[in-house]
């Protein structure tokens, strides 16, 4: 709690109209979202990279942008940091009555289902500028594939879903032939729409199989990036330094070499 407290103090100096720091004084909720979310990103870096030295700082990070918030909230007399943390008490408590009460769960469906009712019921609780909608509540800032996932996983729970991942497959290759359909017409905006039906139905095949979209993407990016850097350092041995010296054909040859030995090992 002192080290906390610590933080707040100098949060709130820095926000000092006399005597703070201009950069942090002119900062306003909007300014620090992308902050925010860049620190949220390299927490997730750092645990993927089992660096948890790195982690310990990159959390402090990110309790920072929280800190930061709060004040801002302060100042304009919203709420203050103990107000976030009690509040997030309240609901930890409130959504574990296996826990801080006598509730008993006879399986993990029925925990999760208790939960997401729980959920419901506050979101109900909460003013509402029009009605009600199963949509509520997923975030609009999201990484597009992770809010993909989600709003499926919402419409799931009235049985808006396919009942097994090859009804999903298929719909997949369905929007594949009118992507196809449109590369053909080249309508840059109808393209657009049909390439973001065939990404989306493509989360619901991974969402079916058990599998989360944004990690299984992840894990193609850094395939890609450890492939590419083998390319790279191939063609190095090969004393070529630019890459763009080299043909299509022949730097895909060299990325098939860099597959099969990768394959082998």
């Amino acid at each position: 709690m002192e080290a906390t407290q610590r933080l707040l103090e100098i949060m709130a100096k820095l926000r000092d109209p006399d005597k703070g720091c201009p950069w942090d004084l002119r900062q306003t909720y909007d300014t620090i979202v992308p902050y925010t979310l860049e620190e949220a990103y390299e927490v997730a870096d750092t645990i993927q990279r089992g660096e948890m030295d790195e982690l310990r700082d990159e959390l402090g990070d990110l309790l920072f942008q929280i800190a930061f918030y709060s004040q801002i909230a302060r100042e304009e007399g919203h709420f203050d940091f103990n107000d976030v943390a009690s509040g997030i008490c309240e609901k930890m408590i409130r959504r574990h009555p296996h826990v801080f009460a006598d509730a008993e769960y006879q399986s993990d469906e029925q925990l999760r289902q208790a939960w997401e009712q729980q959920k419901a019921e506050e979101r109900a609780g909460q003013k509402q500028s029009s009605p009600a909608s199963h949509m509520d509540g997923v975030a609009h800032a999201l990484p597009a594939l992770i809010r993909a996932e989600k709003l499926q996983k919402r419409a799931a729970r009235v049985g808006f879903d396919w009942p097994d991942p090859q009804g999903a497959f298929d719909k997949v290759s369905e929007e594949f032939d009118e992507v196809r359909h449109e590369l053909e017409n080249f309508n840059r905006q109808q393209l657009q729409d049909e390439l973001g039906d065939l990404i989306f139905a493509m989360v619901n095949v991974v969402r079916l199989l058990g599998m989360d979209a944004e990690q299984t993407l992840t894990q193609a990016n850094m395939k890609f990036e450890r492939r590419f850097r083998a390319l790279e350092q191939t063609l190095l041995q090969q004393g070529i330094t630019d890459l763009q010296t080299q043909s299509l054909e022949q730097l895909d040859a060299v990325w098939e070499q860099v597959k099969k030995a990768e394959q082998q090992n």
